[in-house]
């Protein structure tokens, strides 16, 4: 018998789901027949079914998650994928600066996931809650510290809230490595560095938004319905030690 996750009927919400990873998150659980909606901080022209959003107010998540369910009727996956951080350096950036990095990448997201858990365990069939983490929350980080050690506690988490909220609500993260996104350029810089990059990496490229989206929809779905606390590592294998590059 084929294997195929189907989330026909239910209902998510991607934070963040209108570019990069949280787009392809969104279109891969579309393509499985989920309802998705999005926000963002902005208006998104043509982004079906979304909201906007600021995910670091209270009562802002309050009134969108009330108003998601007043519409669909349910939430049966929150995908907290909203984040991020410009570099930095971490003994010059002021302490607004780590403030808003961590409220952004760690209290954020356990702001929307307590919305969502207090609707999630009411309802029949509970819910699931997938946070988007980075490969940076468990190797050194330099210019992105506030960031990693965000993502560290992302992790950590997710184990906790797990425990907390189990059994009605399944809590993971899927910890990301390189991803070719719009902002890739913009990153790693041009096309020779990004290449002489994805050759370090295990499989040989950055990975595609698509692929974390399917690490999320199988997350999601009744095939992973005994799978919670997990940290899921979708990084083409890891970044292997330094020494194995130095000639």
């Amino acid at each position: 018998m084929a294997l195929t996750v189907d989330l026909t009927e239910r209902v998510a919400l991607v934070t963040g789901g209108t570019r990069g990873i949280g787009l392809g998150v969104a279109q891969v659980l579309r393509e499985a027949g989920a309802l998705v909606v999005t926000c963002s901080r902005t208006e998104v022209t043509g982004a079906p079914d979304h909201r906007v959003c600021d995910v670091r107010d209270p009562e802002a998540v309050a009134a969108l998650v009330e108003g998601l369910v007043s519409d669909h009727g349910r939430l049966d996956l929150l995908v907290n994928n909203a984040g991020g951080a410009p570099s930095a350096d971490a003994a010059t950036a002021s302490p607004r600066f780590h403030d808003k990095v961590v409220g952004l990448n760690l209290l954020s997201p356990l702001l929307v996931a307590q919305a969502a858990n207090a609707v999630m365990q009411r309802q029949e069939g509970g819910g699931s809650i997938v946070n988007i983490s980075s490969i940076s929350a468990h190797r050194p980080a330099p210019t992105i510290a506030a960031y990693a050690a965000a993502k560290a506690g992302l992790d950590s988490l997710t184990r906790s809230l797990a425990v907390e909220w189990g059994p009605r609500v399944r809590v993971n993260a899927v910890d990301v490595g390189l991803c070719r996104t719009e902002q890739t350029d913009d990153h790693y810089g041009d096309d020779a560095r990004v290449a002489a990059i994805e050759r370090t990496i295990p499989l040989g490229r950055m990975a595609r938004p698509d692929e974390v989206g399917h690490v999320v929809a199988f997350l999601a779905s009744d095939l992973a319905s005994y799978v919670s606390g997990a940290r899921v590592a979708c990084d083409g294998g890891g970044e292997p030690p330094v020494f194995l590059h130095v000639d």
